[in-house]
């Protein structure tokens, strides 16, 4: 006999913990499907132990400067597998919470992999379970390339599972999750080599954001290389080697991480049977109240092909709850002026157009602000960090519709500037706020 709910949640990470417990929250009837641990990519492989690894790694870092604050230091090495330990045992915490979690939202977990068998009908290990609204959140998985060898080289899954940390390290792509990895693994001590497939890294990203970058992490000792397409990995006594179209060899190495992008798990949910339709990549498409083209059945979060970000599989996961459940008709996400961050290092932090799509928009009534300086901090330290800032405006009223960041603390100091543009923030709005002194966040509000 099928179990029935007013609401099912096809995975158990950001999107579909948010959207279950929110409609609980209205009263009505939902279930959890996970069939690994709750809390998804990011709780799991994602955004919180990569966000601890990058705390390791910037300690690092401030070890190094501390003696140009006049500290004798002596420091004893590094232990990557006291930090993996720590790192996971905190993550098992946040596991064991989110049963709770579920438990005290009245929201019920059932574990296991689910396949449609009809539209919002579901076979979960041969249990039966159906629901007025199914949404299906089950996220992504990182891309492994079809070359041969492939399979030596890791992915972004398996850096998290290294028990020691790699004497040399490839790193093989150009988007956040490589310039993350590469710059983490540079920092405890790791020669790192990447590999780019065209000339730079970043490539969405506004291009100050990413010369800056590519800048820094050249003068960290990242080697950098631009325009190599791999051909393949194989074993040798050194090592593994990585085979370039450039070069018989690029180099012998401890390890291969693949960052060459991630793909949806979509393949084994029966959608099919559902009706529900996919792109020929597998994303899900959905129209901007997270619809898929069956009624009843929605998509939110990285399956749907939009923004891969934790926040907005939370956000969108939640207003769609609003909608069914909570009286609020319109609710839904708006996908513009969201922030997001790169945890490189520096940090990156970005909201908006990047000055070319600006450009391309408003042509010649774009606006644009830069500065580049070293921060206070760095002015006494021997290595030094750049900071670089751009806001973009538009108009005779100069309206700020972008603002990015790189540089020690621009994660932290660009929330608050999100909530400004989103609000419609003028550029004479910035210049009449007055400035927190002395910080690099003023240059914001000061910018000329």
């Amino acid at each position: 006999m099928s179990e029935h709910y007013d609401l099912i949640a096809i995975g158990g990470g950001s999107g579909g913990l948010s959207v279950a417990e929110r409609a609980a929250r209205f009263g009505a009837r939902c279930a959890v499907v996970e069939s690994g641990r709750l809390g998804g990519t990011c709780v799991n492989v994602g955004c919180v132990p990569k966000k601890i690894m990058w705390y390791g790694a910037d300690l690092a870092h401030r070890l190094r400067d501390a003696a140009d604050y006049g500290f004798d230091l002596r420091v004893g090495g590094f232990d990557w597998a006291e930090l993996a330990r720590r790192r996971e045992a905190y993550i098992s915490g946040i596991n064991t919470w989110y049963h709770t979690y579920l438990e005290d939202s009245d929201v019920a977990e059932i574990p296991g992999h689910a396949r449609f068998v009809e539209p919002r009908t579901l076979d979960v290990e041969g249990r039966r379970i159906s629901a007025d609204h199914v949404v299906i959140g089950v996220g992504g998985r990182p891309v492994i390339p079809d070359v041969p060898g492939a399979a030596l080289g890791i992915d972004s899954d398996g850096f998290f599972a290294l028990e020691h940390r790699p004497e040399r390290v490839a790193v093989i792509g150009a988007g956040y999750i490589a310039v993350e990895l590469a710059g983490m693994l540079n920092a405890l001590g790791t020669r790192v080599s990447m590999y780019l497939r065209r000339e730079t890294f970043l490539r969405s990203f506004d291009p100050m954001l990413r010369d800056t970058l590519m800048e820094q992490m050249l003068a960290d000792g990242v080697n950098v290389l631009p325009r190599t397409a791999i051909t393949g990995l194989t074993r040798t006594a050194g090592g593994i080697s990585v085979a370039c179209e450039q070069a018989e060899s690029g180099g012998e190495y401890d390890a291969v991480i693949w960052a060459v992008g991630r793909k949806p798990n979509t393949a084994d949910l029966g959608l099919d049977a559902a009706g529900v339709i996919r792109d020929g990549d597998g994303f899900i498409p959905v129209d901007g109240f997270q619809n898929t083209n069956v009624e009843g059945v929605y998509a939110i979060g990285d399956v749907t092909g939009g923004p891969a970000l934790t926040p907005v599989a939370i956000a969108a996961g939640r207003r769609l709850a609003d909608r069914l459940f909570g009286g609020q008709p319109e609710r839904r996400l708006v996908y513009e002026n969201i922030p997001s961050v790169v945890f490189s290092h520096p940090p990156i932090g970005t909201v908006g157009l990047t000055e070319d799509e600006a450009r391309e928009t408003h042509g010649d009534a774009v606006k644009v602000y830069t500065t580049r300086f070293t921060g206070m901090f760095h002015a006494l330290t021997e290595h030094k960090v750049m900071t670089a800032m751009k806001l973009i405006t538009v108009g005779a009223k100069d309206k700020v519709v972008g603002a990015h960041i790189i540089g020690p603390g621009a994660d932290e100091m660009l929330q608050g500037f999100a909530v400004a543009i989103r609000m419609g923030a003028t550029k004479q709005d910035l210049d009449d706020t007055v400035a927190l002194h002395p910080t690099s966040a003023e240059e914001l509000v000061t910018m000329r």
